[in-house]
């Protein structure tokens, strides 16, 4: 499970270089992708007012925001695979940007949900997969510090849009504050300018070009050949043609790491977490309006949660990177996970200013944990390789919970008239999920130590086997000799490996 040991991207990534300004990149991309659902909320009451909508009904916008973000995740890993993540990015900054503009235009909570969720929702899934997806392909070694940093994007816009938003709100009333948040998102295309094609495809270009003519002359003799070919040949270059079709989905998006154990259940905790994952922040500003915090300390208590974050998933990235997590880090994201929902059951208990401040704190720091492991983990799982696709799968099952979770959280307002059951049950399923993760993440570590000894001990007999056929064949034995002495170079590199 050692990432280091995976790398199959067929190149060596520059861990650093012009890949601190990718990160650059991802930090803003990202940090408008993540925050912008939480830094919302600011207006939801007064939104709430003006079309008179109960808690659910505007829970849904911030519900149809993450889940449009998140089921684009395969349609983005596609366009990544086919046009690289530079465009897609800029062309997501755009729809975003776009989505908001419009949004100050509607006239019902319903054109909200279209114009700020699905169009919004949908370019910021745009920004997001390719900004992860870039990143790993520019790191290696320092991958956990770069996605730490790369995460940390969300928590330092957020700090800084939760008093902007409430600042705009006064001043320009909210449509007039989401005409400018608009504009604010086009930042997005610049983001996306600083992705760098990287990858062994860019030497394949290089190194076809001095074999051009030679392909050229080349031509004339496949064609003066191929009436000569027997008719076997075509057949099977038929057959061959016909098995390239049916594998042509699993090129753009690997539906066989559903046969992944490690994926599968990293899947299926997410899916879990993902249902309380958003509301306790999504109902964090209104439950302080609700306790009686004026508008602005209300706001702030999203800045401190931000504040903390910031600084929190840097700080996990460089815990995750060193040698005594990196090896085990399935642990330290199950540990993430049940901490995030031990802060949530502790939430009710605070019924003034200075709890709900404590509980920022806290809810900031096991939130940036979870948010800084959340892609390394799955990098850790599936490999650079298999890793866009693994995104696009992952988000488009995610979608589900997170659509559904603000609203249900909402509906447990309505009903009982109070937060606390909410943040209750949030809790509650938060460490579920990293209990779920935790003992799977064992049997998962266990079941690959018991199937790297077996492969250890088929390569001995394999050797063992074709040693005994060498002794057999007279006139080898100077072979044989030369295959003793190298037997413990051969064992160096299984170690290595």
């Amino acid at each position: 499970m050692a990432p280091l040991a995976d790398n199959a991207m067929g190149y060596t990534p520059p861990d650093g270089g012009w890949g601190w300004m990718v990160v650059l990149g991802a930090f803003i991309s990202m940090g408008f992708s993540y925050a912008f659902s939480k830094a919302i909320t600011v207006f939801f009451k007064e939104i709430q007012e003006h079309f008179g909508a109960s808690y659910s009904e505007i829970a849904w916008i911030s519900s149809i925001l993450l889940a449009a973000m998140y089921a684009g995740g395969p349609v983005s890993s596609i366009l990544v695979n086919r046009y690289g993540s530079r465009p897609v990015v800029i062309f997501g900054g755009l729809l975003s940007g776009v989505g908001m503009i419009i949004a100050t235009f509607s006239s019902s909570i319903l054109q909200l949900y279209i114009f700020i969720g699905v169009i919004a929702g949908f370019g910021f899934s745009l920004n997001l997969q390719p900004s992860v997806i870039v990143v790993g392909k520019y790191f290696l070694k320092k991958r956990p510090i770069a996605n730490g940093l790369a995460m940390a994007g969300s928590p330092v816009v957020l700090s800084t849009l939760a008093p902007l938003n409430q600042f705009l709100f006064d001043k320009f009333g909210w449509r007039g504050s989401f005409f400018i948040l608009g504009a604010l998102l086009l930042n997005c295309c610049v983001a996306g300018a600083l992705f760098r094609p990287i990858g062994p495809s860019t030497t394949d270009k290089i190194q076809k070009k001095p074999a051009q003519d030679l392909a050229e002359k080349g031509t004339n003799e496949t064609l003066l050949t191929a009436n000569k070919l027997p008719p076997s040949y075509g057949t099977k270059m038929e057959e061959t043609k016909q098995e390239t079709c049916l594998q042509k989905f699993n090129k753009v998006l690997d539906l066989t790491l559903f046969k992944h154990r490690g994926f599968m259940i990293y899947l299926v905790g997410n899916v879990v977490m993902f249902f309380a994952f958003y509301a306790p922040i999504v109902f964090l500003t209104p439950y302080a309006k609700h306790l009686g915090v004026d508008e602005y300390s209300a706001a702030f208590l999203l800045s401190i949660l931000a504040i903390v974050d910031m600084f929190a998933r840097p700080g996990t990235g460089l815990i995750a990177n060193t040698k005594w997590v990196r090896p085990k880090i399935q642990y330290f994201f199950s540990f993430s996970v049940t901490f995030n929902g031990f802060c949530h059951l502790m939430c009710p208990f605070a019924t003034g200013y200075v709890g709900l401040v404590v509980y920022s704190v806290f809810f900031g720091l096991a939130f940036g944990m979870v948010c800084a492991l959340l892609f390394e983990t799955l990098m850790d799982l599936v490999g650079v390789k298999r890793f866009s696709s693994a995104v696009g799968l992952v988000t488009i099952v995610e979608c589900v919970p997170l659509l559904l979770g603000p609203p249900i959280g909402g509906a447990i307002v309505d009903a009982f008239g109070d937060y606390k059951y909410m943040y209750f049950e949030c809790g509650a399923i938060m460490v579920l999920a990293g209990l779920f993760l935790f003992v799977m993440n064992y049997y998962n570590y266990r079941m690959l130590e018991k199937e790297e000894k077996e492969k250890q001990a088929k390569e001995m007999e394999m050797k063992e086997s074709s040693g005994c056929k060498k002794e057999e064949t007279p006139g080898n034995e100077d072979k044989i000799q030369n295959g003793s002495d190298s037997k413990p170079d051969t064992e160096k590199a299984w170690k290595d490996d």
